[in-house]
């Protein structure tokens, strides 16, 4: 008869056991497979220009698919292969890489690029918008072309060769 017990509540601590970390599990992925994840909204994410700017982000860049984020002025395209944030502040005189696209100014922020990811800021232009390019699967030069008409309604402000530190 003490057997039978002891049996039937190591059954069932099993079954509870087994039920918790299958709940953790489907928790698990399902944050691991947030888009938006780690990410939050830039400071001035909720500008008038942020929202025109975020609603006209084409549906697949660089192939990647466009991932819903419920974040202000911040898009995700695949699993966080490409990172629109805008309303960050924007870059001051630098010596950071500077290069245009389609006439629009970016710089290549070195403090915050990583080997596996590039981050490349709008230059005189506020709010200023940051992207994040993860090196793997995504060509940078690609994604920056189809993203800088969207920047076009952003009003420039200055030149980033012209402001080059001497």
């Amino acid at each position: 008869m003490k057997s039978m017990k002891l049996l039937r509540r190591f059954a069932l601590g099993a079954a509870a056991g087994i039920v918790v970390l299958a709940v953790a599990g489907g928790v698990t992925a399902h944050l691991l497979d947030d888009p938006a994840r780690g990410l939050t909204a830039a400071a001035h994410a909720g500008d008038a220009r942020c929202r025109e700017l975020t609603g006209k982000a084409p549906s697949r860049l660089a192939g990647k698919e466009r991932r819903s984020v419920g974040l202000d002025g911040v898009v995700v395209w695949g699993d966080q292969d490409v990172i629109l944030r805008c309303g960050v502040a924007s870059p001051a005189a630098t010596t950071d890489p500077c290069f245009e696209a389609n006439g629009i100014d970016w710089v290549l922020d070195e403090r915050q690029s990583t080997p596996d990811r590039k981050v490349i800021v709008t230059f005189g232009r506020t709010p200023a918008t940051q992207v994040a390019i993860r090196a793997q699967g995504v060509r940078t030069d690609e994604a920056i072309l189809e993203l800088s008409p969207l920047m076009e309604g952003i009003r420039r402000t200055g030149r980033c060769l012209e402001a080059a530190p001497s």
